[in-house]
Formats: structure tokens, sequence, C-alpha cells
């Protein structure tokens, strides 16, 4: 008897894992029914490389748990490591934002700060701390000024589980794709200051209907979730110390994406200067103020013009600093630290 229930208990196990087999087969049956030229792709030729997907991929279950855990933390942030978690230890971000609110299609788009590809560029020297910084550096410093919170351990589960997700995206990019996923789209400064009155005329007719007329933003269904387009000022938003906060930065990554699902870095919607004047508009109301601001940039040659506030190596004044017009400010370090400045 004893010997009969082991034999059921065994013909149930192979008829789950049977049952397992099957559904995976089907499953990606369906996909490469769907996609009918993936077979015929060498993946490793970058005309044909695409970034990876794990939202739509069919063997999601088989990817790593660190990488499922990192992806959940990077496009849930508020629920999971913002004002949102349950556990109060957890709250390292300080706004309701989600990474992937900046860096679009879960890190993978093009001129979006993309992550793939991210972790070959680091260790790598940062201007802002004036030293070499790790990724788990670059991760920090969006959580204490895009996300307006504070650091995470950099041996903690989470931090390792973002960086495998990272990892993970970027494991199998071609040499040759590498430079495409870098940074964003660079644009011609008008050698005029940024107008706000133009800005806003570009907000009402390209941004308002996704980031609400006071840039507030439209929640998720779930408010857990924070936001399905983020607010772009007020006190949920960056605060004044992230990179989106100058000026030149802000003009760059609003060309490459905005507005949104419509430009791309190769198409852009916007022209340089209607980005330029939006990028100030937003950037000219009210957010939440780092902290000990004034330390950033230990060497203030390298501070990026548009970089908001002081102290800068210069005598230009901060309205300038903050809308330009940046080319003087720029042939200024060139001539007298031969420092090429873009930013």
């Amino acid at each position: 008897m004893e010997r009969f229930k082991k034999f059921i208990k065994s013909l149930y196990f192979l008829l789950g894992a049977v049952l397992i087999l099957v559904v995976v087969f089907f499953s990606l049956l369906l996909y490469y029914n769907s996609n009918p030229d993936y077979l015929l792709l060498d993946k490793s030729d970058p005309e044909f490389w695409t970034p990876k997907d794990i939202v739509n991929d069919p063997l999601r279950n088989f990817i790593p748990s660190d990488v499922q855990y990192g992806f959940l933390l990077l496009s849930e942030s508020p629920s999971q490591m913002g004002p949102q978690s349950p556990d109060a230890s957890m709250r390292y971000a300080g706004n309701n934002l989600k990474c992937t609110n900046c860096h679009l299609k879960n890190g993978t788009q093009a001129g979006s700060g993309s992550w793939v590809g991210v972790t070959n560029r680091f260790p790598q020297f940062g201007a802002r701390g004036n030293k070499i910084g790790t990724i788990e550096d670059r991760i920090n410093g969006c959580l204490e000024r895009s996300m307006n919170g504070k650091k995470m351990p950099i041996d903690s589960k989470p931090m390792k589980a973002m960086v495998a997700y990272m990892e993970w995206l970027g494991e199998d990019i071609p040499k040759e794709k590498e430079a495409e996923y870098k940074g964003f789209p660079s644009i011609i400064l008008p050698n005029v200051a940024a107008n706000i009155n133009s800005g806003k005329d570009v907000y009402n007719s390209q941004c308002m209907v996704c980031h609400g007329e006071n840039g507030e933003g439209q929640r998720a269904a779930d408010l857990a979730q924070g936001y399905l387009y983020p607010p772009l000022w007020g006190e949920d938003s960056y605060n004044h110390g992230a990179g989106m906060h100058r000026v030149i930065t802000a003009a760059e990554f609003i060309k490459g994406n905005m507005p949104f699902e419509e430009a791309t870095w190769d198409n852009p919607k916007l022209t340089d200067e209607e980005a330029y004047h939006v990028a100030a508009y937003i950037n000219s109301f009210d957010r939440p103020l780092k902290s000990m601001s004034e330390n950033d940039f230990p060497d203030k040659k390298l501070k990026p013009v548009s970089t908001p506030y002081g102290p800068w190596e210069d005598s230009y004044t901060a309205e300038q600093h903050k809308y330009g017009p940046f080319p003087p400010i720029i042939e200024f370090y060139k001539k007298k630290y031969k420092i090429e400045k873009t930013k």
C-alpha cells in the first residue's frame, strides 16, 4: 500500500512537470508564430539586435529571481521602496515617482537614460562628487535627487537586484550598439535666454494633456503604483539637485522622448528651441530643495553651466546659469580653463 502511494505521488509529480513543459512549449509556439522572423535572426548581429523586454518575454518565469525583483523595484518604486511601502525601512524614495517614469520602456528606450549597457560604463569619474563612482553610487544619486529620498546601502538585497536587472539588459548587447543607448540626444543651444512664455505655449499644446495644467501629472489607477505620467514640478517631483532641473539636460531629454510615445531620438517632434523653452518653463516652478547642494561639484570648474544653484567658478548671474544664454558661459570656460563644456 505504501509503495502504491509513493507511485501515485511520483505519477502526480511527473504529470505536473509534463504539464509545465506543455505550457512552456505552446507559449513559445504562440510567440514564435506571432513573430515568424524571430528564429531566422542572428541575435548577435548588431543589425538585428533589440533590447530585452521583460514584460513580454515568453520565458519570464525562468528569468533569475534577483533580476525580476530588480525590475519590480524600478517599475513599482512607490510601493516597493518609496512612501507607499508597507515596510518603513524600505522607504528610500521620498516621492511617488517610479524609476521608469524617466527611464522609459523599462529602461530600454534610447535617449531616456537607458539602462541597456549602462553597467559596462562603470566605474567612471563623476564631476558631481569629483571621484570615481560605481553604478551603485549612480543609483543612489537618483534616489537622493530625482526621487528626493535617501541613499540605499550598496550591499543590500534591493540594490543588488536593481543592478542585476541592469546587467541583464546589457549582457548580450553588441559593442557596436552600446553608444546608441548612452545618454540623451544633443541640442543646438540658441544664443538667447530661454523664454518661459514661449515654453508655456509649448507646454499647453504638447505636454499638458498628460502632465496636467499645473504639472501635477496623472496618478496610476492603483495609487500605490505612483504615476502614469509624472508630475513635473511641486512637492512630489524631482528636487532642485536633480540633473533634470538643469535646462540643457531637461531639453535634451524632452527632445528625444516627448510627446510620450510620439518622439524618439531619431525622430523628435519638437525643435531644439521648443525643447529648450519648455524645459525652462517646467523648471521655473518650485520643487523640493536638495540639502547641502552647495557641496556638489567640489571642483566648481566642472559644474555644468546650466546648474541653477551656486557657487560657480565664474561671475555670471544665477539667472543666466538657470535660463541662459549658455554659449557665453561655455566660451568662458573654454578660454580660461581649457574646458570644453557641452552642458
